[in-house]
């Protein structure tokens, strides 16, 4: 559904386009060709490599204002109702920050950010401008996804107990070559934490829904109690291809997780949420959720794509027009801001105080590639398996395999090691 300006309103939402590369692309074309005019109109774009975009023809003959930095464009006196973050993970929160202090709404794309002390800090902005920040993991907009949610939290299947995700996405040296920073632990020019593993980032979103689905209230995801995780690498990158890892929640529900970009095929996306009186599935036989009872009924919630991927745009834009303070109260709520995305970078950055290195992926496994992906041999049929027995690679007794060590999240306030800077630290990150 594409928002429309509610009655009475003065004017169309300014929107400012952080990044029209990459996926920023599609968020402005799908903003120009899904958007009225008379609901919101593109205020600025912000990139330093604008004239690289496809979409740059357009923008240029738009005439808006068009700046380096989110800093350059405040400067020039502009301004918006709406910023629209697309760009690299690091960027994130600094950028969110930035637009609030300014008096702007926020949309930032998926993940959050990398730390959990940026994920606070955008809290404590967002609260101090009195503005809204919404977070664009789009599972948690759709229709399905919100149904389910809603049930759960209602009690209509019993307490849950456990969830198994599980995707594999195979990607070459060209995603990882796309730019400066696929793949890398730090930015290679500030040292700015990126943690850019497949858990922070093209599987972010499955890692969030899991955490998402066990929350304790629609706008609220599952919180991290301790996570086991485990790093691997079949690709010459500096980081992981492949994570797995085990989350229990402070409510005592198990998340497994697993993601690779070195399996030789791809694993459709898909999860498996046991209750005390019902098995929800995604993915294992169709792209429909479905919840079958232990008495046998069976209910079905759609395909959680079947609403559109931009509906994360279209909400934004609805609360720019009646959000922040004095919001009316029949005003849209936000139901992904920064205290439901924050779970996931909690879990990730347990995961990284979890494994203490990146396994490399033994020779005997890697083929020749094939264009410029270096497969893993058999990874896909052992991610398979462990999904089915709800185990990590490292309890699979597979010699390749090695298992992290538990990491306890009880007051985690800081990334890495989980005390504030000047503070003795155990935590440990790979190299």
């Amino acid at each position: 559904m594409t928002p429309s300006a509610p009655p009475g309103a003065a004017r169309p939402v300014r929107v400012l386009m952080v990044a029209i590369g990459g996926y920023g692309f599609h968020y402005l074309r799908t903003f120009w060709d899904q958007v009225p005019r008379d609901t919101a109109v593109l205020a600025g774009v912000v990139d330093p490599q604008a004239r690289s975009s496809a979409i740059w023809p357009e923008v240029e003959a738009a005439g808006v204002p068009v700046a380096a930095t989110m800093e350059e464009f405040y400067a020039g006196g502009h301004l918006v109702d709406l910023a629209v973050i697309v760009s690299p993970i690091h960027a994130h929160v600094p950028q969110s920050l930035v637009a609030l202090a300014h008096g702007s709404h926020v949309l930032c794309d998926k993940p959050l950010g990398a730390t959990i002390q940026e994920a606070r800090a955008l809290v404590e902005a967002r609260d101090r401008a009195g503005r809204v920040v919404l977070i664009g993991y789009q599972w948690s907009y759709s229709a399905a996804i919100q149904q389910l949610k809603r049930d759960l939290l209602a009690g209509a299947f019993g307490r849950p107990r456990r969830l198994a995700s599980l995707c594999g996405w195979p990607r070459g040296m060209s995603y990882y070559r796309r730019n400066s920073w696929a793949g890398r632990l730090t930015d290679p020019d500030t040292g700015a934490w990126i943690l850019d593993s497949p858990a922070n980032n093209a599987m972010a979103h499955f890692l969030h829904n899991a955490l998402f689905l066990l929350g304790p209230a629609m706008d609220r995801s599952a919180r991290p109690a301790e996570v086991q995780g485990e790093f691997y690498r079949a690709l010459p990158i500096e980081y992981a291809d492949t994570v797995a890892c085990r989350v229990r929640t402070e409510a005592d529900a198990e998340v497994l997780f697993l993601a690779s970009h070195a399996t030789e095929l791809a694993i459709d996306p898909r999860f498996r949420l046991e209750c005390d009186d019902a098995v929800i599935t995604y993915g294992e036989h169709s792209r429909e959720i479905i919840a079958r009872s232990h008495a046998g009924a069976a209910t079905s919630y759609g395909d959680p794509d079947a609403t559109p991927q931009f509906q994360k745009l279209f909400v934004a834009i609805d609360l720019a027009h009646t959000g922040g303070a004095g919001a009316p109260p029949d005003a849209p709520t936000v139901v992904c801001g920064p205290e439901a995305a924050m779970m996931q970078t909690l879990a990730v950055n347990g995961l990284h105080e979890s494994a203490s290195e990146i396994v490399p992926f033994p020779a005997s496994m890697l083929g020749r590639p094939d264009a410029d992906h270096f497969a893993a041999r058999g990874l896909r049929e052992a991610l398979l398996d462990d999904y089915r027995a709800w185990r990590l690679p490292g309890e699979s007794g597979r010699d390749w395999a090695r298992p992290g060590r538990v990491a306890r999240l009880d007051g985690y306030a800081h990334f890495p090691g989980g005390s504030a800077p000047g503070s003795a630290s155990t935590g440990r990150t790979p190299r």
